[in-house]
């Protein structure tokens, strides 16, 4: 990882660039804003306000996209506040340890790490459930609640956006998961959790659960019917398109209008119609008896 030391003190910056190469970091030293510049993409800028009149903002402007923390002497509007708000992320007072400005970065880069991580999650999660319309959502309802649907993604959309509406962020747990019962128990009631494969329990186990769960903030998924009764409020969310029953096993004719459906748009109907193991006209006369719409 390449470091850049923006300071005009250069024992300190050599200083500093020496103790930080020991922990395997790669140091830049630039001792005006002008050289600062002139450097290539780096990870992390240590950046002092004190430059002896050089205007230190365009090294803001320059590696806004990177770490940039404030080397200050002393705290005010023009060293911490400005900067901070121009995209600075955090600063440190000189004189100080390596141990804590080490901290500092590593905080941040852990904190880059997750956010994109985070990002990237969240670009699937939108992606796998999108066009899943779950009706209208309350979050006034007492918890737990329990999900029955006859797909498990609209159990998933349901408490995503139920989470959303909230403001925070679920603890996710499968009860096919051995030892997860154990986990929920221990859980704190103010954390919301998102339960799923209710149905995996025996029937023995499920008494267990009910109890474990109560006074929890807690949405549990069940893709079969209950048999028992739910001490809990239900909410049942089922698809009307017959092929994403899961319970059923799909009719040939039931399966060639889902991979129509789903992926006339994907492919060009040559490969569609030979995947399917019929002609293209068939595949035309398929759509025609389906009243299915190829989008142009």
């Amino acid at each position: 990882m390449k470091i850049l030391i923006v300071e005009n003190e250069i024992y300190l910056a050599q200083s500093i660039a020496s103790k930080l190469s020991e922990k395997g970091y790669t140091c830049e030293i630039a001792a005006s804003v002008h050289d600062a510049l002139k450097e290539d993409e780096v990870e992390v800028v240590l950046l002092s306000t004190n430059m002896s009149g050089q205007n230190f903002y365009p090294v803001i402007e320059r590696y806004r996209e990177s770490i940039i923390i404030l080397l200050v002497s002393y705290i005010s509007q023009d060293t911490v506040s400005d900067p901070l708000q121009a995209g600075a992320n955090d600063y440190i007072l000189k004189p100080f340890m390596i141990e804590e400005l080490i901290r500092k970065i590593e905080h941040f880069i852990e904190y880059q790490r997750l956010k994109a991580q985070n990002e990237c999650y969240k670009s699937y999660i939108d992606y796998a459930l999108q066009g899943l319309e779950v009706g209208y959502i309350s979050i006034k309802e007492p918890l737990p609640l329990f999900l029955k649907t006859n797909y498990q993604r609209y159990a998933d959309a349901y408490a995503f956006q139920f989470a959303d509406l909230l403001g925070e962020t679920f603890r996710f747990y499968s009860l096919a998961e051995k030892g997860s019962l154990n986990r929920i128990r221990q859980e704190k009631e103010r954390q919301l959790l998102y339960i799923t494969d209710y149905q995996s329990l025996k029937r023995s186990e499920r008494e267990q659960f009910l109890q474990a769960v109560e006074g929890k903030r807690a949405l549990i998924s069940t893709t079969e019917p209950l048999e028992e009764e739910i001490p809990y409020r239900v909410v049942e969310l089922k698809s009307d398109n017959k092929i994403y029953d899961i319970n059923d096993i799909l009719t040939i004719d039931e399966y060639v209008k889902y991979v129509i459906i789903n992926y006339q748009n994907k492919f060009p109907d040559t490969i569609l119609s030979k995947k399917l193991g019929i002609s293209r006209k068939s595949l035309w006369e398929k759509r025609k008896k389906y009243e299915i719409f190829k989008k142009r």
